[in-house]
């Protein structure tokens, strides 16, 4: 066994393959980029190598630093995470030149399942199912066009060696497809340094279902079951689970039975995934192979028993699988939500930033988090906007979302922007609780993005219960260090207007040990919590239902936000209240004459210049952040009057990029 491990990449999934070989006895190496100096990886590992400046192309990509970071460190084993050096042959050749293990697949697995063609090729050799498509190189967008002609629209534009949604465009018509071909290979060359690009056809409504494999070098090859991955937005997941709750037994035992003749065929070693994209009549189609681990591996973790980054280094250091396919079950079901650092009321347009607050709730029995960042730490620009990932455990389905639910509630996160609400808000959709979902359903949910009215509050009553119980508490502060007369007591009253989503509620708000009782609509909600001034997390119980709201209060304005809904109340006396709807609302105003930066990146490309008409949803510019492009289009019609930016240029959020008259 190793004595020393180095762990070539950041985040969350350095901190995971950490905390894995710290259990069995094993060493840490470290690796960091100027701006992950003051990381979470950097502080957990025994030792750290600072290898370049911010961006990954002078770091995390070098793979020269890394390997001299293992020489000079002593490190005996390279373990790649996901995504930077994970998938490239080249490193692993590498690595073997100076008698360092790679922690994961030869270089011909490597090399045959990271390029789609040639994978696809083997699949079809090997017998496994596959989408029909042309599994050449796509010379250009003419010729993309014609291809996609031929296979009948619509089609899928993919990039040879892609991954994580980038490089991926969807073609419905002509049109989209010169278009998506263009961006596809733009992402793909940025992200991959490889543009090229094949196309096949696009399943509707497709479920992606993946089989988790682990093979050693003694030829033992299992499958440990599948995961559920079809919520999706851009192509990237959003929100996994095992097992999947559409698959029956039959169907599971033939796709794990092809993706591990898939993964004998090339002499698979480690973990790898084979990802299938599945009809509604559960047939079912190779859509590729990663020669790595994936993030989603906690829930297969949680509900086989299995530590996957342990087997993975055990197989490295030449041992045998411990376990037979016979000895692999199911026990119970896992969710994992991705938390992404990006705001979903504004298109999930990425967001960065210091974390005020992260506190995440407790790991135990149903709830693990797994995260790279903490408290007073910074999200950067420069890499994944993944925050953590939060997985709930349950006996079945039912209790795992429930858990998810509640673990979503006690997630504090302040600094930054996240997709929090959007997770809950996807918990609480009754698509997903029935599991009638595929790749299309975020996208057809929510096509103009999210917002707290797609999901209307359900219990108001414990938002004005809480909310309630604050200002009482509030109030009864201020009486008791108000100047007083000696001898006189101010009485605070109990009749309050709740004015919440412009509708009044008349309550009333009576002490008792412990809390409150709030009378609201002839019902007494009994609030009882040690909730205390300050505190950004409401716990406590309402007529004995433990509940969670995250609270902010920016003077009479209280902003609520539990199970995916955000409400801002303020609360009144019954006469401030009469005078409160006489007062006249302020027009927001009309921004649609500038195009304003939503989120620092780089302007990949400006499609106008000053004098230029545009019409609403033309593409003026194309920003690139968090290594995605992001398409800027005029809100309205008119002429270009100002452009303050050009290509090339970097933008803050907030700037202003052009203005139209």
């Amino acid at each position: 066994m190793f004595d020393k491990i180095l762990i070539a990449n950041r985040g969350e999934i350095a901190c995971r393959v950490i905390k894995s070989a710290h259990k069995m006895g094993i060493k840490t190496v470290a690796v960091y980029s100027e701006a992950d100096r003051d990381a979470l990886h950097v502080q957990m590992a025994d030792e750290a190598v600072h290898i370049g400046a911010p961006p990954s192309a002078e770091s995390y990509l070098v793979a020269d630093r890394i390997i001299q970071a293992c020489i000079d460190t002593g490190a005996q084993a390279v373990h790649p995470g996901y995504g930077f050096l994970s998938e490239n042959s080249s490193f692993c050749e590498a690595l073997a030149d100076k008698g360092i293990a790679f922690i994961g697949p030869k270089t011909k697995a490597i090399e045959a399942m990271g390029d789609k063609i040639t994978s696809k090729r083997l699949a079809d050799k090997a017998n496994v199912n596959t989408i029909p498509g042309y599994t050449d190189v796509v010379k250009d967008a003419k010729q993309a066009v014609t291809i996609a002609q031929d296979i009948g629209y619509p089609v899928m534009l993919k990039a040879s060696a892609g991954g994580g949604g980038k490089g991926m465009r969807i073609a419905r018509n002509d049109d989209e497809c010169l278009e998506g071909f263009e961006r596809a290979a733009n992402e793909a060359r940025s992200s991959f340094g490889d543009d090229r690009i094949f196309i096949e056809k696009f399943i509707e409504e497709p479920r992606h279902i993946e089989i988790q494999i682990m093979a050693d070098s003694h030829g033992n090859v299992i499958y440990l079951n599948e995961r559920e991955c079809s919520l999706q937005r851009r192509h990237q997941k959003v929100i996994e689970e095992a097992p999947s709750p559409f698959l029956d037994e039959k169907t599971r035992k033939m796709m794990g039975e092809q993706a591990v003749a898939l993964a004998k065929a090339v002499d698979y070693e480690s973990a790898g995934t084979v990802e299938f994209i599945v009809d509604p009549k559960r047939n079912f189609y190779f859509l590729e192979m990663n020669t790595r681990l994936q993030v989603e591996h906690p829930v297969t973790e949680l509900t086989t028993g299995i530590d996957l980054v342990e087997l993975m280094i055990r197989v490295a250091a030449g041992e045998k699988l411990p376990i037979a396919q016979k000895d692999v079950g199911i026990n119970g079901w896992a969710i994992e939500s991705r938390v992404y650092a990006e705001d979903p009321f504004r298109n999930f347009l990425p967001s960065t930033g210091r974390l005020i607050y992260y506190r995440p709730p407790d790991d135990d029995d149903h709830v693990r988090v797994d995260t790279g960042v903490y408290e007073g730490g910074e999200v950067s620009m420069f890499y994944d906007p993944m925050v953590a990932k939060l997985i709930t455990w349950g006996d079945d389905r039912e209790q795992a979302i429930e858990k998810m639910r509640t673990a979503l509630d006690k997630f504090l996160i302040r600094g930054i922007s996240t997709n929090i609400s959007f997770l809950a808000a996807l918990m609480a959709h009754e698509k997903f609780i029935t599991g009638n979902i595929s790749t299309n359903t975020i996208a057809e949910e929510y096509p103009d993005g999210f917002h707290p009215g797609h999901l209307p509050l359900k219990d108001p009553e414990t938002i004005i219960a809480v909310v309630g119980s604050m200002v009482r508490k509030y109030r009864d502060r201020a009486a008791q260090i108000d100047g007083q007369l000696p001898g006189h007591r101010r009485l605070v009253p109990a009749d309050w207007v709740v004015v919440l989503d412009d509708e009044y509620h008349f309550i009333s708000v009576n002490p008792v040990p412990g809390g409150n009782d709030v009378t609201f609509d002839g019902e007494i909600y009994a609030v009882r919590s040690n909730w205390e001034f300050g505190e950004p997390l409401f716990r406590g119980t309402i007529n004995g239902k433990e509940v969670f709201v995250q609270v902010a209060r920016n003077g009479q304005i209280y902003r609520l936000s539990r199970g995916g809904t955000q409400s801002d109340a303020i609360v009144l006396s019954p006469r401030a209240a009469e005078l409160h709807r006489l007062m006249p609302r302020k027009e927001p105003p009309d921004l649609s004459r500038h195009l304003i930066a939503p989120m620092p990146g780089l302007l990949v490309s400006v499609s106008v210049k000053e004098g230029d008409e545009v019409k609403a949803g033309d593409e003026v510019a194309v920003l690139e952040a968090m290594k995605m492009e992001n398409a800027l289009r005029a809100e309205r019609n008119g002429v270009i009057a100002k452009v303050h930016f050009e290509q090339g240029a970097s933008v803050e959020v907030d700037d202003v990029i052009m203005d139209l008259d």
